[in-house]
């Protein structure tokens, strides 16, 4: 069951879902609309090691854009910062971004209970397209738990992501143990 753009906003006012900032123009019939934040990052070096801290590159996006191609792999941002302490948000692309040819996930589409913090976003395209920082680039969308949290996300000890910042965050695969 998905939360319908009442539910969201029932939850809003008890403070179970923040976002910010908000609109209420970009909240659709079940999710609201998220857009690219500023800042996008690449790898530094072509040759990833899950076992090594793989360093990034911010940059800003200016006002005429940035042209993403298909050869690169770049990791973005949500505008929005956003708590979810009852649900489980998922993060989609909206139609008008996929019909770009643009994916804004790989595999990091679900939150978990107690996620605070902007999305990392990771993006690849399948062919040249320009983007700017703003446009609306995915929608959160969010289910109903069933049964309680042991231990939300954003208070346990090994969560690599809890309180993302406004840029990129770069894979922490690295911390895990294997």
């Amino acid at each position: 069951m998905i939360l319908s753009d009442k539910r969201i906003l029932e939850e809003m006012a008890l403070g179970t879902i923040v976002i910010q900032p908000y609109d209420r123009s970009r909240l659709g019939s079940n999710s609201y609309d998220v857009h690219l934040g500023k800042y996008l990052a690449t790898y530094e070096t072509e040759e990833l090691d899950a076992k090594k801290h793989n360093k990034i590159i911010h940059f800003e996006i200016g006002p005429e854009g940035i042209l993403l191609l298909p050869t690169k792999f770049y990791l973005g941002v949500t505008e929005e910062y956003t708590e979810t302490h009852k649900h489980v948000p998922f993060l989609e692309g909206k139609s008008s971004t996929g019909r770009l040819g643009i994916d804004i996930h790989a595999t990091a589409g679900k939150g978990d209970v107690g996620f605070c913090g902007n999305w990392t976003l990771e993006i690849s395209v399948k062919q040249p397209v320009r983007v700017y920082h703003g446009m609306p680039i995915g929608q959160l969308i969010y289910f109903p738990v069933e049964g309680d949290i042991e231990i939300p996300y954003n208070q346990k000890q090994n969560a690599k992501y809890s309180g993302q910042p406004n840029r990129p965050v770069e894979s922490m695969m690295w911390k895990n143990k294997f």
